[in-house]
């Protein structure tokens, strides 16, 4: 049976989010089922894939937070990743965690390959036995 993989991505960023996004579908092997969702923005995956649980057999988080003049960047990335890895422990399905916490555009525009990597995480969680 082919493996259903759902990428949940946040296109605040849209140029950074397109790189990830391709940089994940380059990665993942054709024969798998690939669903992509888009939302506004990286505090509303972890709903999405919550939402999704049970309809996919793993999931790649896309997206991208850059620090600006508030403490928003530290509670939106810890959040996330917090509710990320909660899901994926909970549902023992794997969660590939490609959003991006940033310090500025320059280092987010230099990350856009990282999609790739938690597409390999993901891959690399299904094929234990």
């Amino acid at each position: 049976m082919k493996k259903k993989i759902l990428i949940v991505i946040a296109d605040y960023y849209k140029d950074i989010s397109i790189g990830l996004l391709k940089s994940a579908q380059n990665f993942l092997p054709k024969n798998f089922v690939v669903k992509i969702i888009k939302v506004p923005g990286v505090f509303e995956i972890p709903v999405t894939i919550s939402k999704n649980l049970k309809r996919y057999d793993a999931f790649i988080a896309l997206g991208c937070v850059i620090k600006g003049q508030t403490p928003h960047f530290d509670f939106i990335s810890y959040a996330s990743t917090e509710a990320i890895m909660n899901l994926s422990i909970n549902s023992e399905k794997p969660i590939g965690n490609g959003i991006l916490t940033c310090l500025n555009m320059k280092q987010a525009k230099a990350r856009k390959k990282k999609g790739a990597e938690a597409a390999n995480a993901v891959l690399s969680v299904l094929s234990q036995k």
